[in-house]
């Protein structure tokens, strides 16, 4: 079944489709935050995830206590960064999903947010992302094969992956370029 998602001509179509819709909500949603009239201030939101966590019904206690004293100790302290992080984060998420190029690191990207939003409460269309954004990171290389990935990945394996991983997979030829004994 795997197969059928990395491989098939297919499935790259309908895949293709899922990242284009899944990377349209990004964009727009992004696009909205940068382009607001009122510029993008997620301190209201992330006070609001700390004062009222997600709880559990029977025992009164906070689902997601890292969670909660990550917003608390790191986003709220630093809500410009957080401010900046989350409108480029989520446009240049649908812009990599549309054009599919870097797509699985798009998706990957794309469903660490959405898992942030839901910890803190937000569930909206976030599940319906999150599910599209898993289709997209199953499919892996085949979500981009009618993208940019098509191009971008080679390059990359050539210009930086063999440059970085090279020497991994290629024997030691030590003195006068003859293989060690071992």
């Amino acid at each position: 079944m795997m197969e059928l998602w990395r491989k098939n001509r297919w499935a790259a179509g309908l895949v293709t489709v899922i990242r284009i819709v899944l990377g349209y909500q990004w964009l727009t949603s992004g696009w909205h935050k940068i382009t607001g009239e009122v510029a993008f201030n997620a301190s209201g939101y992330l006070g609001n995830a700390v004062t009222n966590p997600v709880m559990d019904k029977a025992t009164g206690e906070a689902l997601y206590p890292t969670y909660n004293a990550f917003i608390e100790h790191f986003a709220l302290p630093n809500v410009k960064l957080i401010n900046l992080i989350i409108p480029w984060g989520e446009f240049l998420v649908g812009l990599g999903l549309i054009l599919g190029t870097l797509t699985v690191t798009a998706a990957f990207f794309g469903l660490m947010m959405n898992f942030m939003f839901m910890f803190a409460g937000t569930i909206s269309t976030n599940p319906w992302l999150a599910l599209l954004g898993v289709a997209v990171l199953i499919a892996g290389a085949n979500a981009g094969r009618f993208g940019g990935d098509r191009w971008v990945l080679p390059w990359l394996k050539a210009n930086i992956g063999n440059k970085l991983f090279g020497k991994l997979g290629k024997p030691d030829r030590g003195v006068a370029g003859k293989t060690p004994n071992v």
